[in-house]
C-alpha cells in the first residue's frame, strides 16, 4: 500500500499544480484583457494626438499664406503715415511723396517750389526763412538751412556750388 498511497500523493500534488497552472493562466488572461484595453485606449489617444498636430500644422501653413497675402496686400495699399512735428525724415526712395515730410519741411518745399515758377532758382536759407515768415536770426535761419540740407541731401538736391538751396 505504500505504492498506492505515493501515486496517490502525487497525482494529488499534480493536480494543485494543474489548479495553481490554471488560477495563474485565468489570472494572465484577465490581465492580458486589462492590458489590451488600456493598449487600445492608448492608441486611440495617440491617432486623436496625430491628427491634432497635423491639423494645427495644416491650419498654420494655411494661415501663414493668407497672413502673407494680405499683409502684401495691405503694404500695397497702405498709405504713408501722417508725419508729426519733430519726426525724422525718411530716407528717400522711389515712389514717396512730399507728404511723408513734416509740415515744415514741406512749407520749405513749397517756397522752393514758388521760387523755382518764379523763376528764381537757388535760394538762400535766409531768403526762404522771409519767406515762411520767420525772423531773419542766426538761429531760424540755420534751422531753415539744417532743414533744407536735410531735405535735401536725402534727394540730393543741393547746389553746394553758391551754397544755395534749389529744387
Amino acid at each position: 500500500m505504500v505504492e498506492g498511497c505515493a501515486v496517490a500523493s502525487v497525482l494529488g500534488l499534480l493536480e494543485e499544480r494543474e489548479s495553481a497552472a490554471r488560477v495563474r493562466v485565468e489570472g494572465l488572461r484577465e490581465e492580458a484583457a486589462r492590458l489590451a484595453g488600456v493598449l487600445e485606449a492608448a492608441e486611440i489617444e495617440l491617432d486623436r494626438r496625430v491628427i491634432a498636430r497635423e491639423e494645427l500644422v495644416e491650419g498654420l501653413a494655411v494661415s501663414a499664406a493668407e497672413s502673407t497675402a494680405v499683409t502684401e496686400v495691405e503694404v500695397e495699399r497702405e498709405p504713408a503715415p501722417s508725419p508729426v512735428p519733430g519726426s525724422t525724415v525718411p530716407p528717400w526712395r522711389d515712389g514717396l511723396t512730399v507728404t511723408v515730410l513734416t509740415p515744415d519741411y514741406q512749407r520749405v518745399l513749397g517756397v522752393l517750389k514758388e521760387g523755382q515758377s518764379a523763376g528764381r532758382g537757388t535760394l538762400k536759407a535766409r531768403e526762404i526763412a522771409v519767406e515762411l515768415g520767420l525772423e531773419t536770426t542766426p538761429a531760424k535761419v540755420e534751422g531753415v538751412r539744417s532743414k533744407g540740407t536735410v531735405n535735401f541731401d536725402r534727394r540730393q538736391m543741393i547746389n553746394k556750388e553758391n551754397c544755395g538751396l534749389r529744387l
